[in-house]
């Protein structure tokens, strides 16, 4: 399983860890994801998504069916 976020498509990122004589070695920065069980009224079931922290903010504001829209997909896409 990837560490990506399955909505907003998050995913890592890749930098430095600098010391203090400036040496520079390459390092990984991951997405904070976690797994979150949504509750999708139009189904009546729950779904189990691996979203970022900061996406689970969203759906918390605009609602699942307003996130979704807002990543231009679809239930059927989130819900296999």
């Amino acid at each position: 399983m990837a560490r990506k976020c399955e909505i907003s498509g998050k995913a890592r990122l890749v930098g430095h860890r600098v010391s203090h004589a400036n040496n520079k070695t390459k390092h990984v920065f991951q997405s904070n994801l976690q797994t979150k069980r949504i509750f999708v009224a139009e189904k009546n079931k729950w779904v189990r998504v691996r979203v970022s922290t900061r996406l689970i903010r969203t759906i918390d504001k605009l609602g699942l069916k307003g996130t979704l829209k807002k990543y231009n997909l679809s239930l059927q896409d989130i819900a296999a």
